[in-house]
């Protein structure tokens, strides 16, 4: 299955340029967050796929416009053609916005979503909007990971955590692939494509 991953900034190339044969073969878009409603909702008109999203910190006009024809994964396991993918969006809280969580809050989401886990026997892809601590995070707290994300990956060893957040143009010279145990860790800036069995 070829999956595309999208998350922050717009690809021009998808968007201002568009041509039907970039989305050829294109088999589920999964969007990390903080992307234009609009955005995601021409990607899906014109995929023969389904999007997925999480929020990112930056997307609470979702609350009024959401993204037409997409679905939101947030707090759940969606499966798509056998591959089982957890979404969990937002940021680490460094403000009163919304969609941000602190170190517990979002352990306390996870928690509530261990019956979801243990009844799909686990999952094949994370879904965050945020990096995991210590891959692909920074310092500062509004960039900082979640721990949480590492100890679900070491738990439950999935083949992809795809996350944003993170910009790569940000000049931290952040790798776009990483591992961490038995998962490939993908910052989905922009956009990338990932494959995986189904």
């Amino acid at each position: 299955m070829k999956i595309l991953v999208v998350g922050d900034v717009p690809s021009k190339s998808l968007w201002d340029f568009y041509d039907e044969s970039k989305l050829k073969g294109i088999d589920l878009i999964l969007s990390s967050g903080d992307l234009p409603a609009e955005y995601l909702s021409f990607l899906v008109t014109f995929a023969s796929c389904p999007v997925l999203y999480v929020h990112g910190n930056h997307d609470s006009k979702y609350e009024k416009t959401p993204p037409e024809g997409c679905i939101c994964i947030d707090d759940t396991i969606y499966e798509y053609q056998g591959v089982r993918i957890l979404g969990l969006g937002g940021s680490m809280r460094y403000n009163s916005g919304i969609h941000q969580y602190t170190e517990r809050e979002m352990r306390q989401r996870v928690l509530r979503l261990f019956f979801k886990i243990w009844k799909k026997n686990g999952f094949d892809i994370l879904l965050t909007h945020a990096p995991a601590q210590g891959i692909h995070d920074q310092e500062d707290l509004p960039h900082r990971g979640f721990a949480i994300f590492r100890d679900l990956m070491k738990r439950y060893e999935p083949r992809y955590m795809v996350h944003g957040h993170v910009h790569m143009n940000y000049g931290y010279n952040i790798p776009r692939e990483s591992r961490y145990h038995n998962t490939t860790v993908v910052n989905a800036y922009e956009k990338y494509v990932i494959e995986i069995e189904a």
